[in-house]
């Protein structure tokens, strides 16, 4: 795909506040931005990181051409000699992010964005739009793919995306969170991941009668022969007729691999468990049952409850939309500003009547500290830059809002690692990304990381993230300062 230049996708309001930085000559001063979210989407333990690779594309394209300019001349809003500044615009800064893929919760930077404040403006919407699009999809497919216990989920949901990079990129995070493969091809070409499906109802339609279409696909797709079995009627006509034309390639001595049959309509756990004795009984115990229509997390949960026999599950609309909770609340806040005479970094704070929307100020940086025994997740610390946590040294763990709930780790019974690792260092990247399904494998070895308790679709347990007790002080000196007192 060529590249696209994508620096007018931002709000209007980043553009003329870089004017007033401009302006007011303060355009390279030197600012921290963090990117956070507030809760986890559909109700989750935790959400997956994505969108990395997006992001990193966003920057290195960064420019404003020709076109851009004259466009924002034609709104009148722009001065001559800030759209003239525009034209030698590059991004020069450094970013440090969460690695895709990984495992993340609330309030703890997954982006953080040193540069001047023009440039740190800029970027902002875009940064939200990847990232939010991509950690709302790979999070919702995390929990289909859980409710699926170890069975393949197909992604199934391009022609219900919102749009077209929707889509694309939609099945990119599906893929990331734990997908065997995706039905969008273009998606399958840009990230070289697997490519699956079978055939519509309009391929049954088309032809005179069913086992007819069926002879005719098993003929062209010997080795990847799935059928479509509900067009008709399923009991009496469709699996029938998928036995026979299985009996009549095992007959002709065609090797039976990747092949089954289909459900996309009606009670799938009772027609599911139906055809699974048909086809036993026919000598066709491997086969496949793969099943679509409607289907997510809960569905196919209470599908295993009920025995379904359903051992592939295609999975579109509810997935792709991530349909009942359509929006990840990431966003974009400023945490400190450079000092020119000294250079250090004087934190900034948000305030705000709803405590849960208060910042965390300064240049931090996060600590994952695991269980030494069992790998398990205890706790995700955010501290300030120049903190360093020595797995030699016992740590006292407290919630940042209910200080007195305290836990003491102590020296040797814990490992850390750091999560925010180097992107861009001086306008330039420095990090390559992996390929998607490099990333899939690095994702599900985090989901390994997470406690069961954790991971469950409904009243998952709450992973902590806490503040070290240097940025806990840095942060109630700051309310004190404005006499702000916490609800």
């Amino acid at each position: 795909m060529d590249k696209r230049n994508l620096t007018l996708l931002t709000d209007l309001y980043e553009l003329t506040m870089m004017q007033g930085y401009y302006v007011e000559n303060s355009a390279n001063e030197t600012v921290i931005f963090d990117m956070f979210y507030r809760s986890n989407p559909n109700k989750n333990g935790y959400a997956i990181c994505a969108g990395l690779e997006q992001v990193i594309d966003y920057i290195n394209n960064l420019h404003f051409d020709d076109e851009d300019i004259e466009y924002l001349r034609s709104t009148k809003i722009f001065r001559d000699d800030f759209l003239e500044y525009l034209r030698n615009f590059k991004f020069t800064g450094d970013i440090y992010a969460i690695p895709e893929g990984s495992v993340i919760f609330p309030r703890e930077p997954l982006v953080k964005v040193i540069a001047p404040i023009m440039q740190a403006q800029l970027i902002e919407t875009a940064l939200l739009n990847i990232i939010n699009h991509q950690s709302l999809i790979a999070t919702k497919a995390a929990r289909v793919v859980l409710a699926a216990e170890g069975d393949g989920v197909m992604e199934f949901g391009l022609r219900r995306a919102q749009g077209p990079d929707a889509g694309i990129y939609g099945a990119r995070a599906a893929m990331i969170a734990g997908c065997v493969g995706t039905s969008n091809v273009l998606c399958g070409r840009m990230f070289d991941v697997p490519v699956l499906g079978t055939h519509a109802h309009s391929w049954i339609m088309s032809f005179p009668d069913e086992l007819t279409a069926f002879r005719a696909y098993a003929k062209t797709f010997p080795t990847a022969c799935t059928l479509l079995v509900d067009t008709y009627d399923t009991l009496k006509s469709g699996i029938p007729n998928a036995i026979t034309v299985f009996k009549e390639m095992r007959e002709a001595g065609i090797p039976l691999k990747n092949y089954g049959i289909r459900l996309d309509s009606g009670d799938l756990a009772y027609l599911s468990k139906r055809a699974k004795e048909m086809l036993d009984e026919a000598g066709f115990s491997d086969a496949v049952i793969s099943a679509s229509n409607d289907l997510d997390e809960n569905i196919i949960s209470s599908l295993k409850l009920q025995g379904a026999t359903i051992n592939r599950w295609g999975v579109g609309t509810n997935l792709i939309t991530s349909k009942d909770c359509p929006a990840f609340g990431g966003v974009y806040k400023l945490a400190a500003v450079k000092d020119d005479k000294n250079g250090e970094f004087i934190p900034k704070i948000k305030l705000s009547e709803n405590a849960e929307k208060i910042t965390n100020p300064g240049n931090k940086k996060i600590y994952r500290i695991y269980n030494k025994k069992t790998g398990k997740i205890i706790a995700d610390y955010i501290c300030l830059e120049d903190e360093i946590l020595s797995e030699d040294e016992s740590l006292m763990l407290f919630d940042p809002v209910e200080t007195w709930k305290r836990t003491k780790l102590n020296a040797g019974s814990f490992e850390v690692k750091e999560l925010l690792v180097p992107v861009f260092k001086n306008g330039e990247c420095v990090y390559k990304s992996p390929s998607v399904m490099e990333i899939r494998d690095f994702c599900k070895k985090e989901l390994d990381t997470l406690w069961d308790e954790s991971k469950r679709l409904a009243y998952p347990h709450e992973t902590y993230v806490d503040l070290s007790q240097k940025l806990w002080d840095m942060r109630y000196e700051l309310l004190q300062k404005y006499h702000y007192q916490e609800l």
